[in-house]
């Protein structure tokens, strides 16, 4: 293999529950508005829309848990709790009833967004890569094998700020179920293992500050506890 000009970068991972093994990170796809509610509070008709996805960088992903950096270039950092859902393997134009054959295990993840690049982005018609996409902006708890708890498809997914209920929801309250967002991004791109997908916040979303105290989860999945830095 041809050497490096520069040192190769690590390549990114998360930890597996009760595992010294982690599990590496591809690429991380997020799902916009698939909870109705959360879609009506963000301005949007539910019933509308199909899915519709945008990235963050792998490195992006950093354990849920210790200090997560208050980003610098915001005045509105958000909160949007989600079950993360990780590919063991992949494919293009995937069914839905085959979907889930694909999935390696979940986890429960923040899609931190600074809120106010994102509203100045869709004014302006560009792109939310600053808004969805900095560092750290998608903490993730230790996934869970599928094959330890199966497929979660109506539990509770809940976050709290100090001590107070922000979000709360069920997964079955997801416009678009898991093998359909699998099955719907497969249309688009070639999925492969290692790669994750953020599957969508219920509605709650709130601004954070630093030295907040998050605690969120997926009953049955997994759960998590950070703090905002100062």
């Amino acid at each position: 293999m041809p050497s490096s000009v520069i040192p190769a970068p690590a390549m990114p991972s998360v930890a597996v529950a009760g595992s010294s093994e982690r599990f590496p990170i591809r690429r991380v796809f997020c799902v916009g508005r698939n909870y109705g509610a959360h879609a009506r509070e963000m301005g949007s008709d539910p019933d509308r829309e199909p899915p519709f996805f945008f990235t963050k960088p792998a490195d992006a992903v950093v354990p849920a848990e210790g200090s997560v950096p208050y980003p610098p270039a915001t005045s509105d950092l958000h909160h949007e709790v989600e079950l993360v859902v990780a590919l063991g393997a992949g494919g293009a134009n995937v069914p839905p009833a085959d979907a889930l054959d694909l999935v390696w295990g979940y986890g429960v993840g923040l899609d931190l967004t600074r809120r106010d690049l994102q509203a100045v982005a869709k004014d302006a018609g560009r792109p939310w890569d600053m808004a969805k996409g900095f560092d750290a902006s998608a903490p993730c708890s230790p996934l869970v094998p599928a094959a330890r708890i199966g497929h979660p498809q109506d539990a509770r997914i809940w976050l709290e700020v100090n001590g107070e209920a922000r979000q709360q929801g069920k997964l079955n309250e997801m416009i678009w179920a898991i093998p359909d967002v699998i099955g719907y991004l497969s249309r688009f791109v070639t999925l492969a293992a290692g790669d994750l997908i953020y599957t969508g916040t219920p509605a709650g979303v709130a601004a954070l500050q630093p030295g907040d105290r998050v605690r969120g989860g997926v009953d049955g999945v997994a759960s998590f506890e950070l703090t905002i830095g100062r």
